[in-house]
């Protein structure tokens, strides 16, 4: 180099180290400043060029028009080549003049020069190819000005010694060469205008970042807005940005799948070439073998290489930011030298600490880089996942569909494509975390030599001991789930009959089951948070006793090994690097282990069997037909036999065609074929147009009714009306609160069965299509809704008159008006003709309508007793559960509500499979009448189902820490506070006490008190993880008794809740209190506080470490603090806001999944599978639309709180160097080492006091409900019935007047009657006159508005409430049963023996059934008494009275639910068993009071009649009419 630098006057040497380095005023000699600095930018440029070329290249975005700012960049630039060669021909004017120039004279300007024009170049191809601003070049100006900064000083500096400017041209090209570069690297910060043919941007809100500047996405300063707004008030979903189109699921999803595709195609390729190898080899086996199943190529191959491109780029991050962390340690070792050193120059100093904060900086950078790379590929791949998923599940064969149920289909959307991304930030340890183990070994190698290995050997025994605690965890969480769904299950069967229980007085023996459920749970959690306590030891520990052993053998091993400043704390800070992959490791096989059981589910799933699209043909057909089957032969599945054979039909153009057969004949299935949803085996189905389907079991979204039926469609009113009114919906219209818009439930569970099956029909009828595929319509309707829907839809005057219609049906009736009848008997044609033909030729059709006929009558009668029942169901206005789409937000860490979905589906689906064709209603509650007078004008205000559950929004109030804190017990609060505190101390301590050895004087190369000085160190270590261990056990003590107290504060108010609470609150929205917002309280709350604790001392230990060595640094405290609260202020606020809105957002995709996987045959069937992939992409990114600005906020909350830890570093360094004379190495080591530790501190405890904050918000739901008020008390002491009360059983009602709520109308008003001991009194009325209301006043779940009843001349106010109702025996309207034996659904308490019940069960006509049964009385009974049918539910009902025989009997009669037979012997059990009792029935059949000794006649609250019904009918009043109506007058 010194060639190149020449000699003589001008020439120099190339490095003089006394210039450079030992003195105190450094420079570096003209020749370094020309050749090194001066190369150094070029050499950075030219080397990214390639990279740079090819990025540019491949990103076309428009181009950008030349504005003035660009013609400014590109006008510097040239400048910049101008001077760069008019310095080049300078250097030749000295030539040629005879003064030789030095070598680089020449080499420098032309180098420099090309460069330029490179630079200028760039500019112009950035702006072609619409780049608004380049980091590439914005580095390369920021490295010309820091290069050019020495030499500007050295120039001024040399001139001013000298006296004179020693070479004035160069001196004055040099400054313009500066002020040029600065004002180049000034513009280059601007960013250009958006490129003119971009695709034109429509989004309303587009995200910032597409548009940002390079640095404002290295700071992420483009989040700073939507922080702003978010602390300024609570964001809402029209704050988040649109995607960018890179993340839209349209587009991920499609790189996806035509990724998967390519590798099928590949693997098929494959396949063939290796097929037709074999069959050379060997024909025979190919034929014997048939066709080979094509393999299906690994699905992570696919993820692979949609995604590989994002995850080479984090990996470069990655790699980047690991080898910047050794730095540090590097540089402290340096410092601590440095102080060691008393006559180095104050420079070397400040560099050090300067360069500490340029690397910890860099450091902060290119992490939060990485995190964004790497969490943004994390959400593509859950969205690629999702939308394939998805896309799969619409055309799976049916017999997938078979084998796996919804749930687990819909697991796989909600669970596996979760843990993906839950996994993907971790993937790069696994080559990550071995390279950061190696580096930091050899470097503790090269400090401490071979006794390092003592440490790393104990690091690497922990880690099986961290996973033998982590696998007993995840058992004790798998039993404790076990306990906790059981829980869940019985509290949501106690709130669906909840009634029930305040009406048997049943509270307390429940309220027993739920404890001792939650006793086991609790018993579990302790034992888990014992273990979670051990954790947290061995985690805290760790570096502790890996640095007691290393440095304990060090010292051991040789006497000559002195323990200085500089090994101590350089180790102590390698050790700190090496904890975290270690703690990582565990957790990263961990998940996965669970991500590889994902993704071969994933791949399972994936790999099923598709529908044929081609085995209907739609082109061709024989002219003059719509539909064909020629010799068909189709099966459900491929191992099961063929469920149609050999079928021959043509349906001529706009014909009706029915189709009947016994039940299991194939009438269905032979629907399903000509929709290509059955496997063909053999023959050929044509079908030409459009298709339209309605189903036996009606499919309805949860939108509303409107666009249930318009499908897709766009609203024509016209048609829109005329499909209803066929469709008999108008009347439905006008009971509905929203009318058309009127938002339906989910799977249409506020419609009743007739409803959902006119809805479905109607959808079909506007769809307006040439085939109408019509599957068993009207069994679901009444039978004069029947009549009203053939005659106006399907017959030959209806709307559908002149297309082709395929009917199936069971109703006789209607088969004369069809033109031909399809008979089908075991799967194939066993006739084909006119009604009138098949009738005459006396075979199997014939034979069918005889034994159907005598059912068909039986038939009308059960549907006449159904019409009044939907009479009276349709006024009733349905206060709807709030079921789970709602309310319970799938969060990552939940697994209780896959639980409750689950139960929620197992509902549903008994629901659905029981089927309203028998005639059974919907399970729900029944209102009295204001009660719907009501509900239906709130509703009316609202067409929404339920009334949203209010969002917290804001900060949380103190009063709920407090009331946490309470809970936990506040001497166990302080307790762990100190605990803490004294931790803390102990590790300062210990680390102090280790500064102060290493400054202990050396004598004769030995340092002498080595035992004691490690006795004291180890002491105070142990002491520590002490400390922590106590503190941990104190907070698993205070957590479990803190859960136990909010839970049994809550389930003992909600028990003593009165009725009108639960008819007003969703179900769902109660449950979730017991589900979600307790499991918070168990098993989330603790542990967050105690990482709270831990970052807070941590932190705290820091400051005081700090200001105990250099007190100077006080000074900046102030400032730091504020900038750090600030941005936590800012931060809280806004991520809080968006990790609600988020979960909100989640539950929709689920909830439109598994609707789509129910009703996926009549999607396909409409031709609307498109339109669906595109609702759920919607859904998806409504979703992410959340997730990204969240992963923003933690990334821009990184940056900004890790710039605060970087000035801790900067700011102790410099007073370290500021304040050496007093300082010893110690003490510098130890602050500073402390200092390298606080951005961690810093940034986990604004991450949990922002996941506290969401949190607690559980505590207060919980609180909310368990200070509502309470009814009256179970038992009053003072005032207790006497024994044997009632004896007589008269009942008197005086002046009685009652309201269902506080504010609402009277019910009843003024009742005055009474009943006398012994009396049957049946109670009549219209719908809506009060007859319920009678009863629950009876029982005082209705409490009274003025007057009193009196039973045996005492009244009922004021005795308990359990007093009260256990002497009163009801059979109400539904039979509930709860889960769990028939034993203990007949006497929950245990009060009555075995004869008893056994006696009980043979008077209501079950002893037969129990008896039969090998369980006994230990029968267990399903959810709801669902493996029961209605009747012998009633009798159970019935048997509960039996068993009571309490001198007082209210009989609600049921409507619907009972068949004839049942009901006879109901009423004959009663006239003999209750002979003696008072009798009060509400009669929905007026036969069955007509014996009674008096009927009361109830009209609008009031009396109306009372008398004998013989004295009524022949006064001729209200109860005449309705007999008359009833045929019995």
């Amino acid at each position: 180099m010194d060639a190149l630098c020449g000699s003589g006057e001008l020439g120099s040497k190339f490095w003089d180290s006394n210039l450079s380095v030992h003195t105190d005023n450094p420079d570096f000699t003209p020749c370094f400043q020309n050749s090194v600095l001066a190369w150094v930018p070029c050499i950075y440029l030219w080397a990214a060029l390639p990279c740079y070329l090819f990025y540019l290249r491949h990103r076309q975005q428009g181009y950008i028009v030349l504005s003035c700012l660009s013609r400014l960049k590109t006008a510097l630039g040239v400048l910049l080549w101008c001077v760069s060669w008019i310095d080049l021909f300078y250097s030749f004017h000295g030539l040629v003049h005879g003064w030789a120039p030095a070598p680089i004279f020449f080499v420098t300007p032309l180098v420099v020069g090309v460069t330029m024009l490179l630079a200028t170049l760039l500019i112009q191809y950035e702006r072609l190819q619409g780049l608004r601003s380049s980091g590439v070049l914005i580095i390369f100006w920021f490295l010309c000005v820091v290069c050019g900064i020495i030499p500007f000083r050295s120039k001024i500096l040399s001139a001013l010694a000298q006296g004179k400017v020693s070479d004035p041209f160069r001196f004055t090209t040099f400054y313009i060469y500066f002020a040029l570069v600065l004002s180049a690297l000034i513009l280059s910060c601007f960013r250009e205008k958006p490129p003119f043919f971009s695709p034109e941007n429509i989004d309303p809100n587009p995200c910032p970042e597409a548009g940002a500047g390079f640095l404002s996405r290295l700071s992420f300063w483009w989040f700073t807005k939507l922080a702003v707004l978010g602390y300024r008030r609570p964001l809402e979903e029209c704050d988040l940005w649109c995607l960018n189109e890179e993340d839209c699921s349209h587009m991920v999803v499609q790189r996806l799948l035509e990724e998967r595709k390519q590798q099928q195609e590949q693997a098929a390729r494959h396949q063939a070439a290796e097929a037709s190898g074999k069959r050379l080899s060997s024909e025979g086996e190919v034929l014997l073998g048939g066709r080979p199943q094509a393999r299906e190529p690994p699905f992570l191959r696919a993820l692979m290489a949609t995604f590989g491109s994002s995850l080479l780029l984090s990996m470069c991050f990655k790699l980047i930011q690991d080898l910047l962390s050794f730095i540090n340690p590097q540089l402290l070792s340096v410092l601590i030298r440095f102080i060691s050193n008393p006559t180095a120059p104050a420079w070397w100093g400040f560099l050090v600490a300067g360069l500490m904060f340029v690397c910890s900086v860099m450091q902060t950078l290119i992490l939060h880089q990485y995190y964004h790379c790497i969490f943004v590929m994390g959400l593509r791949v859950r969205t690629g996942i999702l939308g394939v998923i998805y896309r799969k599940a619409l055309v799976i064969t049916n017999a997938v569909k078979r084998q796996s149920t919804v749930g687990e289909i819909v697991n796989l959307m909600s669970v596996d494509a979760q843990r993906f991304m839950d996994v993907v930030p971790f993937i790069n340890l696994l080559w990550s975390a071995p390279l950061q183990m190696i580096l930091a070994v050899y470097f503790l190698w090269q400090n401490l030599g071979p006794s390092v290995l003592a440490g790393v050997a104990l690091m690497v025994l922990l880690i099986p001991l961290n996973g033998a605690v982590a696998v007993k965890m995840r058992a004790f969480q798998v039993e404790q789930m076990k306990f906790k769904d059981s829980r869940i299950k019985l509290m949501s069967e106690i709130l669906g009959g909840i009634k029930v229980l305040k009406l048997y007085a049943w509270e307390p023996s429940f309220l027993k089951q739920v404890e001792d459920i939650r006793q086991d749970e609790l018993r579990l959690m302790r034992q888990t948070a014992y273990l979670h306590a051990t954790s947290t030891l061995i985690w805290i520990c760790t570096p502790f006793l890996v640095t007691l052993t290393t440095l304990g053998v060090y010292v051991s091993v040789d006497k000559n090994n002195v323990l200085d400043a500089e090994k101590a704390f350089v180790s102590v800070s390698l050790f700190n690097i090496l904890k975290i992959p270690l703690n990582m490791l565990p957790q990263l096989i961990s998940n996965l282990a669970q991500t590889s059981v994902s993704l071969k589910r994933i791949q399972h799933f994936l790999s099923q069997d598709e529908l044929d699209s081609q085995c209907v043909e739609r082109k061709t057909i024989t002219p003059g037909y719509t539909v064909t089957i020629h010799n068909g032969t189709f099966t459900w599945s491929q191992n099961l036999p063929p469920t149609l054979h050999s079928l021959d039909i043509q349906v001529p153009k706009g014909a009706l065609v029915a189709v009947v057969g016994p039940v299991g004949s194939g009438k269905s299935s032979l629907l399903s074929a000509l929709l290509g949803e059955m496997e063909k085996l053999e023959g050929k189905v044509y079908m030409k147009g459009s298709v339209a389907y309605v189903p036996q079991q009606a499919w309805i979204q949860n939108c509303t009714l409107q666009e249930n039926v318009l499908f897709g469609q766009a609203l024509d009113p016209k048609r829109y009306q005329q499909a209803l009114e066929a469709c008999a919906l108008l009347a439905d219209l006008e009971v509905l609160p929203g009318g058309s818009k009127t938002e339906i439930g989910e799977k249409g569970i506020n419609l009743s069965g007739g409803q959902r099956q006119r809805v479905s029909l109607a959808r079909a009828v506007y769809s307006d299509a040439d085939i109408f595929l019509l599957d068993d319509p009207l069994s679901a309707v009444d039978s004069h809704v029947a009549k009203h829907i053939f005659d106006r839809v399907i017959g030959p005057e209806g709307v559908l008159a002149g297309k082709t219609r395929v009917l199936v049906t069971h109703g006789i009736s209607f088969l004369p008006q069809t033109d031909f009848v399809i008979v089908l008997a075991d799967g194939h044609v066993s006739e084909i003709g006119t009604y009138a033909a098949l009738l005459q030729r006396n075979g199997s059709f014939a034979n069918f309508l005889r034994n159907y006929a005598p059912d068909e009558a039986k038939e009308h009668q059960e549907a006449d007793s159904r019409t009044a029942l939907e009479a009276k169901e349709d006024e009733e206005v349905l206060l709807i559960e709030d079921t789970l789409s709602n309310h319970t937000d799938l969060t990552d860490n939940e697994p209780v509500t896959y639980e409750v979905q689950k139960q929620f589906m197992r509902q549903l689906s008994a629901m659905s499979l029981e089927g309203e064709g028998q005639g059974r209603p919907v399970p729900r509650r029944r209102l009295g009448a204001a009660e719907k007078v009501v509900q239906a004008t709130e509703a009316k205000a609202s067409h929404v189902l339920t009334q949203e559950e209010k969002v917290e929004t804001g900060t949380v109030k103190l009063s709920v820490f407090w009331d946490y804190a309470r809970a936990v017990g506040l001497c166990a609060t302080l307790l762990i506070c100190l605990l803490h505190g004294g931790q803390s101390a102990a590790a300062i301590g210990a680390n102090v006490w280790l500064s102060a050895w290493t400054g202990e004087a050396v004598v004769n190369g030995q340092q002498n008190n080595t035992s004691q000085r490690l006795g004291v160190y180890a002491a105070l270590g142990f002491l520590q993880g002490l400390l922590v261990m106590l503190s941990a056990i104190t907070m698993a003590v205070g957590g479990v008794q803190a859960a136990r107290l909010l839970h049994q504060a809550l389930l003992h108010n909600k028990m003593r809740s009165p009725q009108s609470f639960f008819d007003t609150t969703p179900s769902g929205r109660i449950l979730n209190r017991f589900s979600k917002d307790i499991y918070i309280i168990d098993e989330v709350l603790a542990p967050t506080i105690l990482v709270l604790l831990n970052s807070f001392y941590n932190s705290i230990s820091t400051l005081v470490v700090i200001v105990a060595s250099t007190p100077l640094f006080a000074v900046v405290i102030l400032p730091l603090a504020v900038l750090y609260l600030f941005v936590q202020r800012l931060y809280v606020a806004t991520s809080r806001q968006l990790k609600r809105l988020e979960s909100v957002s989640r539950s929709p995709i689920y909830a439109h999944f598994l609707e789509t996987v129910t009703g996926s045959s009549v999607i396909r069937a409409y031709g609307r599978s498109q339109d669906f992939e595109a609702i759920s992409d919607a859904k998806v990114d409504s979703n992410q639309r959340s997730c990204y600005p969240y992963m923003a906020s933690n990334r821009w909350l990184g940056v900004r709180v890790e710039f605060v830890g970087n000035c801790v570093v900067l700011f102790t360094a410099l007073f370290a160097v500021i304040g050496r004379s007093s300082l010893s190495p110690g003490m510098v080591g130890l602050s500073v080492s402390y200092a390298l530790q606080v951005t961690l501190a810093l940034n986990w405890m604004i991450r949990t006091i922002s996941d506290l904050e969401s949190n607690i918000v559980a505590v207060e739901r919980v609180k909310e409900y368990s200070k509502t008020e309470t009814e009256a008390p179970w038992v009053v002491e003072g005032s207790r019935p006497p024994a044997g009360w009632p004896q007589q059983g008269d009942v008197e009602f005086r002046n009685y007047s009652v309201r269902y709520r506080p504010g609402l109308e009277l019910v009843l008003k003024n009742l005055s009657l009474q009943v006398r001991g012994g009396e049957k009194v049946g109670i009549v009325g219209r719908t809506g006159a009060g007859k319920s209301s009678m009863t629950l006043c009876l029982f005082r779940i209705l409490e009274a508005a003025e007057g009193d009843i009196l039973i045996d001349g005492l009244n009922v106010a004021d005795i308990g409430l359990h007093d009260l109702r256990s002497q009163l025996t009801i059979i109400p309207q539904d039979p509930i049963l709860f889960s769990g034996t028939l034993r203990m659904n007949l006497d929950p308490s245990g009060n009555y023996s075995e004869e008893d019940m056994w006696r009980a069960l043979e008077l209501s006509h079950l002893h037969t059934f129990v008896r039969s049964q090998p369980a006994g009385l230990d029968f267990q009974c399903s959810e709801g008494g669902e493996n029961l049918s209605v009747g012998q539910r009633q009798l159970v009902c019935l048997a509960r009275a039996l068993l009571r025989k309490s001198r007082i009997l209210v009989l609600d009669e049921a409507t619907a639910a009972v068949d004839l037979e049942t009901d006879d012997l109901i009423q004959a059990t009663i006239h003999t068993q209750f002979e003696t009792c008072t009798v009060l029935t509400i009669a929905h059949r007026l036969n069955t009071v007509m014996d009674y000794t008096r009927v009361l006649v109830l009209d609008k609250g009031t009396i109306a009649e009372f008398d004998s019904p013989a004295n009524l009918i022949a006064a001729r009043g209200i109860f005449y009419g309705m007999a008359r109506d009833a045929g019995l007058a």
